[in-house]
């Protein structure tokens, strides 16, 4: 049973609550550890540029394109934010 009304600011809260379970999620998929020397998919060297940069680093740059396309096709997030869009 509803009781009333939100309180002030509750629509801001909840979007803060989002955005930081949205940066929580995508700093927890972050690689950790010693980056390695070579892809763990295709063998290709990595750079060291590359591996100074990013820690733990353990994919060439094609094959974390390549993922991060993958992933992205099935995020699963829904971006358009509407009632209705949710209720299907």
């Amino acid at each position: 049973m509803a009781i009333g009304w939100a309180g002030d600011g509750a629509v801001q809260d909840q979007i803060d609550a989002t955005v930081k379970d949205a940066i929580k999620r995508a700093r927890s998929k972050l690689p950790q550890g010693p980056s390695l020397s070579h892809c763990e998919e295709c063998d290709a060297p990595i750079p060291e540029a590359r591996r100074k940069a990013v820690p733990g680093v353990r994919l060439c740059v094609a094959c974390q394109e390549a993922q991060d396309k993958a992933q992205h096709a099935v995020s699963g997030y829904n971006r358009r934010g509407s009632k209705d869009s949710q209720l299907r």
